[in-house]
């Protein structure tokens, strides 16, 4: 076999080779596929970007002159950390997430405007934006007692934000909230103040009820000594029952006591047999002047 001849089938099977190869590249290039959850947007070297959106799915194009560029359209989150300045001068520093995904009918708008990092772009600004506003219309009480209507008002200005730049903005909220060291002890300090201000009510309210019971207290017993004064006046024998009654709790008293005690009768209050017979001998006395 000649030179010649090996050389023609070299050139034979190097161009199919390329032929192959070029087949095999322009077949490869001319399909592309999207995902799940994501949508294509085609450049074009002569048109520039093209204004369909190609859904979920294997698309085709013309190798070179066109190439797609994919966006994921499914809601991702954002959060962004501020420091902002209340109604009443105070710095708070907030937090604020944002859930969002970018509208699919304007993807073409989007790359051309922003391109595919169009979040990081544009949200910080508007957000930082939206918050201060907001955030500027309340005072630092506000803040903390109407936290969910903050988050509403700062979800209804974001949202109407975005869409001038074709972002949906799906949800917002504040995540995070806490005052500056000043106003933290001006706080802490309003509090102890109210507490000592009730304590001291507290106290004032115990004196006056304590005052209202001694009073109670000493008109019961004024009016139990009347009582007893009235009750002797009418029955002398009263008086001889009270210390009857003494004499028995003294009595019950000495009785459970572990100690041996000697009392007398009159320690006892017990000498009532004597006062019950001179008694009765001046009553005697007195019966038998009145016969005379």
């Amino acid at each position: 076999m000649s030179v010649p001849q090996n050389l023609a089938k070299l050139r034979g099977l190097f161009g199919g080779v390329a032929a192959l190869g070029a087949v095999s590249y322009l077949g490869y290039n001319s399909v592309f596929t999207v995902k799940g959850g994501h949508r294509g947007v085609v450049f074009n070297r002569i048109q520039g970007v093209k204004d369909t959106v190609y859904n979920e799915g294997t698309h085709i194009v013309v190798p070179w002159f066109e190439w797609p560029i994919i966006f994921d359209i499914r809601t991702r989150p954002k959060e962004l950390p501020s420091l902002t300045g209340t109604r009443d001068l105070q710095y708070v520093n907030i937090s604020l997430r944002v859930l969002y995904k970018p509208d699919e009918h304007h993807l073409p708008g989007i790359l051309s405007n922003f391109g595919t990092d169009y979040d990081r772009r544009i949200l910080p600004s508007i957000m930082n934006e939206t918050l201060k506003a907001v955030v500027a219309q309340y005072n630092a009480e506000q803040l903390t007692t109407q936290r969910e209507e903050v988050s509403r008002l700062v979800r209804r200005n974001l949202t109407e934000r975005a869409m001038d730049f074709h972002i949906r903005i799906e949800d917002c909220s504040i995540t995070h909230l806490s005052f500056g060291p000043e106003y933290t002890r001006a706080v802490e300090s309003k509090q102890v103040a109210q507490q000592d201000a009730e304590r001291a009510k507290y106290l004032v309210e115990m004196a006056d009820q304590e005052k209202k019971s001694k009073i109670i207290h000493a008109q019961g017993e004024a009016q139990s000594a009347v009582l007893i004064g009235r009750a002797m006046q009418k029955n002398p024998a009263f008086a001889e029952i009270r210390r009857i009654e003494a004499a028995r709790e003294i009595a019950h008293v000495v009785a459970n006591s572990p100690n041996r005690v000697f009392l007398n009768s009159d320690q006892l209050l017990m000498n009532l047999t004597s006062d019950f017979t001179l008694q009765g001998k001046g009553e005697e006395e007195e019966v038998k002047a009145e016969q005379v």
